[in-house]
């Protein structure tokens, strides 16, 4: 059971990926995995549950992540002495890791695929792109900065975030993916680079 539960979430952010969350029914879903609708309903009962579980994922993932490197799972306010203890070594080795999550691994690069096609036709999925691609990470590492005491702790974080969200698009267009992914590798190797001289 848990097999064809999970099938259906891939299969479905697969077509929500390609088409649109609108646009996909629970029809082409079914039809996709090659069951019926009342098969699909006794895993889910909607498209709307389908998705949100989706989102509850991506959310279980992020977690997972933040403790595999270390990193605080909640914000600054909550969590300052984690913020604290975090070290730029692992902040660094987290967005090489996080790069490669949202670009190579099948579920996020699908969620991240989803969420940029149907960012302009609904708010809440606009606020789902700001909360996991564009102004969530920015205010984290900003945080992160900002608990290190780092000077004009924003300027940094958009050092180093805004060419991170900008190599999704070039890796996304590019017929190299591994050179993609090596050239944003360097960035950051220039970057951390750059901010050991400035001390």
């Amino acid at each position: 059971m848990k097999d064809t539960r999970e099938n259906i979430l891939l299969v479905a952010l697969h077509l929500f990926a390609q088409n649109g969350y609108e646009a996909v029914s629970v029809s082409e879903i079914a039809g996709e995995l090659g069951i019926t609708k009342g098969a699909l309903y006794k895993h889910y009962q909607s498209k709307r549950d389908i998705f949100d579980q989706i989102v509850a994922r991506m959310e279980q993932l992020d977690g997972e992540r933040a403790r595999a490197f270390q990193l605080p799972e909640g914000t600054l306010s909550d969590m300052a002495d984690a913020y604290r203890a975090a070290s730029m070594e692992q902040m660094i080795a987290f967005c090489r890791a996080q790069f490669r999550y949202w670009t190579e691994e099948d579920f996020p690069a699908s969620f991240r695929r989803m969420l940029t096609l149907e960012q302009y036709r609904s708010e809440e999925m606009a606020a789902l792109y700001q909360q996991y691609l564009v102004s969530g990470p920015l205010d984290y590492v900003t945080d992160l900065f900002r608990s290190w005491n780092v000077q004009n702790p924003q300027k940094k974080a958009l050092e180093l975030y805004a060419p991170m969200f900008l190599f999704y698009g070039i890796y996304d267009g590019a017929a190299d993916k591994s050179t993609a992914t090596d050239v944003f590798n360097a960035h950051l190797d220039g970057l951390c680079a750059a901010w050991e001289r400035e001390g």
